[in-house]
């Protein structure tokens, strides 16, 4: 219990690192798009101005609404929050629910990993696979909330959830006692989840160009590092199936409504993160249940 506890706190703390590398990114995103011409929301690069250009020394968390430098006692993962019923302690506006879910979320989601973990925890590599899947859960935390505020999933996110990805992968196929076939269903996962996309991307961009493609190419890169975390093709076939059964939930309303249209952009990359936290946390109950259909 003392160790799920501290478990707790560290990804607790871990969530507040990702809310606070979100804001910064999209700082630096800003400047990058005004200098390659594009259009940009001149309030909110002036509301994160102060998160730009900043050295490490010098790079404290600060309140977007009043810029007011926080204290330590003031970024204490939820304690904070709660404490401060939301509000910055010194212009008293409202933070916003993002900080505070992060936190609570990355908290339970670090328990249920270790909870939940599917291998002994005996070795230094089977140790060293829960830290790279950790760090992972940090990185899609990044990049679930950027793509659902933003429609971006950016490469300085998603290319080292990849490299995660792929050690991950490298470890458990040295570990298997079958390599070939853990190798087999492993290919058949990046299939599953970034070549149908990969697929789809071309097609549509080939058939009605760059800004009118299906999927965005972060989608394909994004469920490339989650296929070499699931490392298994029926897994991943699953957490594909639980992405667009919660998108065709979340979206179908809003079409019938007439609030969306066929044409209408959606952050997909959410969806993807969401099927494949789901089918993760319960991969041996689905893998028996396909062991049973079959």
């Amino acid at each position: 219990m003392v160790m799920l506890i501290l478990i707790g706190i560290l990804g607790a703390a871990f969530g507040s690192f990702a809310g606070a590398q979100i804001w910064r990114l999209r700082a630096r995103q800003l400047v990058e798009d005004k200098k390659a011409g594009e259009k940009v929301s001149a309030k909110e690069l002036k509301k994160l101005s102060p998160l730009i250009n900043k050295k490490v020394s010098k790079d404290w968390s600060r309140c977007l609404s009043c810029g007011h430098v926080l204290a330590w006692y003031d970024l204490i993962p939820l304690v904070s929050w709660l404490s401060l019923r939301g509000k910055c302690r010194y212009c008293k506006k409202f933070i916003g629910w993002t900080e505070f879910l992060l936190e609570a979320g990355m908290a339970a989601l670090f328990v249920l990993s270790v909870v939940l973990w599917p291998m002994p925890l005996t070795s230094f590599w089977q140790i060293m696979m829960l830290v790279l899947w950790l760090a992972a859960l940090v990185l899609l935390a990044i990049l679930f909330v950027y793509d659902l505020r933003w429609l971006l999933l950016p490469d300085i996110v998603n290319i080292p959830f990849i490299v995660l990805g792929a050690v991950f992968a490298g470890i458990k196929l040295c570990l298997a006692s079958d390599f070939t076939s853990t190798l087999t269903s492993l290919l058949g996962a990046v299939f599953v989840l970034s070549g149908i996309y990969l697929l789809l991307y071309l097609f549509s961009k080939a058939r009605y160009g760059e800004d009118k493609t299906w999927v965005g190419f972060g989608d394909v890169k994004l469920g490339l590092g989650l296929s070499l975390f699931l490392g298994n093709w029926l897994l991943a076939f699953a957490a594909l199936f639980a992405a667009n059964l919660i998108g065709t939930i979340l979206v179908l309303p809003s079409m019938l409504t007439g609030k969306l249209r066929g044409n209408s952009r959606i952050s997909f990359g959410p969806l993807l993160i969401a099927g494949f936290l789901i089918v993760w946390l319960f991969s041996e109950s689905i893998l028996n249940w396909y062991q049973f259909i079959l």
